[in-house]
């Protein structure tokens, strides 16, 4: 018996995959992001502005950009509560059993001691979208990092 399709989504040659939670991974399919109209407007102001633009997170800001152009719009009275967006605070747990908080944020924001990433770093991006209970793969330059976002919290 086939297991029911999840959703996944690739971000330019790091793809992001949902795991099933039998460790199954699934099959390539896109899953459009979907984010709050007003978040939307802030990240392409935060891309054409320059903010956040490095040599380390050029790529991450070209894949991000590719995202948001495909990306599904809603108001922010229709957006889940439960689905990463800016300024979310989101509890994730490694495989390791390692659980940390962190808050995705703009650029400007970003502050690793207040636990604060930026939407352009790698895991910033890897969580943007994303809901609680999903469990998520990316790539960054030490490797392939696998977590479950525990916990969603947005104000």
């Amino acid at each position: 018996m086939p297991l029911p399709t999840l959703p996944f989504r690739e971000i330019g040659h790091n793809p992001i995959v949902f795991i099933h939670l039998n460790f199954t991974i699934m099959t390539k399919t896109k899953n459009q992001l979907l984010l709050r109209k007003d978040d939307y407007d802030i990240l392409i102001n935060c891309i054409r502005s320059g903010q956040g633009k490095t040599a380390f997170d050029h790529q991450n800001i070209e894949e991000l950009e590719s995202e948001l152009k495909k990306a599904r719009l809603v108001p922010k009275d229709q957006f889940p509560g439960n689905v990463v967006r800016l300024n979310s605070r989101v509890v994730i747990k490694e495989d390791s059993g390692k659980q940390m908080e962190v808050m995705v944020v703009i650029p400007e924001q970003a502050n690793i001691k207040e636990r604060k990433i930026s939407v352009m770093a790698p895991i910033g991006t890897a969580l943007l979208g994303f809901k609680q209970g999903e469990k998520i793969a990316w790539e960054v330059p030490s490797g392939k990092k696998t977590f479950t976002i525990v916990k969603v919290v947005n104000e």
